[in-house]
């Protein structure tokens, strides 16, 4: 919430997306002013600030930019009272009618729907609102960059121009945003990951991630450590296909709900079939080979499969939006009365994973969209029973509830996570199935020797492995913990004398399980360091005279610099005490 200022000294707190929001009417008046040609499309409030789309033949140039923005402080500094109005359907497009898209927009109002505007000075605008009283509430602004979007996301549709912004009652608080955003554009994973040689991106497969030797060894590491905690906690690991006909996404209801997301085939038996966008079928598959009781639940089947999406071209975003990843899925098969329990261990593991890697997060009920399956009254017990296990969880009002974003199938908890810039993340979600099982007819035998439909949940903690290591990357700015890092060590000789020690000692941390590498290059140890440095490797071995002669290492940490010269088997054992320690 931000705190304005009201008429006779009085404060009052208002959302920041009202705030936002009111901010791109006031760039829409300003590009009106600037260049009254350009015709306007839409301009929402958004998580971190606000845009507006823009029809127009030319991409806004930087100059254009400030050029818009010295306009916007004139609008702020006018403060114009902010009014809302109602109209008739005919007395709305008869307003609009200079401008198509809004009255696309009006045209596309359910009949009877009220169609509302709000007016600041010269300039109106279709809206449904809500604004702050007045343009002068607004106090500190920054236009932040602009680019090409399709209208409506459709890239059927014209290329339109969209303006990006940002707002704060405060100076400060707009320099401390402007701070965080340099920050987060020197961690940024793409570049990253291409100058620590861990992944890139290519046209030949667009949103689908080539993975360097190193960046495949944190993948490893990642999963390892995935693995290791799930087996502990009773989950069994399966492997299924990559293609399934499409007789099997018909039956789950993928087919009528998600096809336009998904890759499909035709076999050269003229049969449909369709790349798997997610695991949940298959799993159904591995349950269904023999008769269960209620002895096996909760049964978990957890995989890390790789999956495909067909997302638009434009929605790809580094490893934060891709077409093919492999997501850290289980789905989980329990009674009626396992449902709060099993939940809340899946809330427990959740934590423990987050806590490792130094990440708060929060839960968010999301509940029935318009586009679901099934009927009302087992949706409703859903989310009764999600909504009696969080307030459990997080007491009575601590979480957060996203009304219709839940998926087609049932209700969901998504975990959202917060890194060390306090960028907030879709992470996790544990949804809650009774249409599936009931579409597959799963069984088990109760207690009574009965038939029994069992209730599926689905869930994945990281959200995929190739997305977590993104924000993990700009987490860590690069520099991975010790544990976590592709190369842990690197071995620097100093000249060429030193060189067959160096190779004992490799020799001596490749089989301690240490992950090493030698330096042997011809080159000035001032040079290997930096590059060690560059490369952001937790630790440097120099070697040269001094070390050979007592059978020893110098040791350069990332973090601490020169720590000095230590016995190989002392080093190895502060090595092995981080990676325990997850350091």
């Amino acid at each position: 919430m931000f705190k304005i200022k009201l008429e006779g000294g009085r404060t009052a707190e208002v959302p920041e997306k009202t705030y936002w929001h009111t901010t791109s009417h006031i760039l829409a008046q300003a590009i009106k002013r600037l260049y009254p040609e350009i015709k306007l499309a839409i301009g929402p409030a958004i998580d971190n600030g606000f845009y507006y789309d823009f029809d127009t033949d030319v991409a806004f140039t930087p100059e254009m930019l400030e050029k818009i923005e010295e306009e916007m402080k004139k609008i702020i500094k006018e403060d114009y009272t902010i009014e809302r109005f109602v109209l008739p359907k005919k007395e709305a497009l008869e307003l609009m009618k200079d401008e198509p898209y809004k009255v696309e927009l009006i045209n596309d109002l359910p009949e009877g729907e009220e169609i509302s505007f709000y007016k600041q000075g010269e300039f109106t605008d279709l809206c449904a609102g809500p604004h702050l009283p007045s343009t002068g509430k607004v106090k500190a602004i920054k236009l932040l960059s602009s680019s090409g979007a399709y209208w409506r996301g459709n890239e059927h549709n014209k290329m339109l121009q969209r303006i990006y912004g940002i707002s704060f009652p405060k100076q400060s608080e707009l320099d401390n945003y402007i701070n965080l955003i340099e920050e987060a554009k020197k961690r940024d994973h793409r570049k990253l990951g291409k100058e620590l040689e861990l992944f890139f991106f290519d046209e030949t497969a667009p949103g689908m991630a080539y993975w360097m030797p190193k960046g495949f060894t944190l993948m490893n590491i990642l999963i390892e450590f995935w693995r290791k905690e799930h087996k502990k906690r009773g989950y069994q690991e399966f492997s299924g296909p990559q293609l399934n006909s499409s007789s099997l996404w018909k039956t789950s209801g993928h087919w009528d709900h998600y096809k336009e997301d998904m890759f499909v085939l035709t076999d050269i038996d003229g049969n449909e079939q369709a790349l798997k966008p997610m695991n949940c079928p298959n799993s159904i598959k591995i349950y269904q080979q023999k008769l269960r009781s209620y002895k096996d639940l909760p049964l978990r089947f957890n995989d890390i499969d790789v999956i495909h999406r067909n997302e638009k071209s434009g929605q790809l975003n580094g490893l934060f939006r891709v077409r093919m990843f492999r997501q850290d899925d289980s789905h989980n098969y329990v009674t009626d009365e396992q449902i709060g329990t099993e939940i809340k261990d899946i809330v427990e593991i959740a934590k423990y994973l987050y806590s490792v890697f130094g990440l708060e997060y929060t839960l968010t009920l999301s509940t029935r969209p318009d586009d679901f399956m099934g009927e009302i009254e087992t949706w409703n017990k859903a989310e009764k029973e999600l909504k009696e296990v969080l307030t459990e969880i997080c007491g009575e009002g601590n979480y957060r509830i996203n009304e219709g974003d839940g998926a087609f199938y049932g209700p969901k908890i998504d975990i959202k996570m917060k890194d060390c810039l306090g960028r907030e993340w879709q992470m996790g979600t544990v949804q809650l199935d009774f249409q599936l099982p009931q579409r597959f007819n799963l069984s088990y035998i109760d207690k009574e020797g009965n038939k029994k439909t069992p209730i599926m949940i689905h869930r994945a903690l990281f959200g995929s492995f190739d997305r977590f290591i993104g924000i993990l990357t700009e987490h860590y700015a690069g520099a991975f913990p010790t544990w976590l890092s592709p190369v842990q060590v690197k071995i620097m000789p100093i000249a060429d004398a030193h060189h067959e020690y160096a190779k004992e000692v490799l020799k001596k941390f490749d089989e301690a399980g240490i992950r090493v590498e030698l330096d042997d290059r011809q080159e000035k140890i001032g040079y290997k360091i930096r590059e060690a440095q560059l490369h952001k490797i937790p630790y440097m071995i120099i070697l040269g005279d001094k070390e050979i002669e007592a059978k020893a290492v110098g040791v350069r940490s990332r973090k601490d610099g020169d720590i000095g010269q230590m016995g190989i088997d002392e080093f190895i054992n502060k090595l092995k005490s981080e990676v325990e320690n997850f350091e």
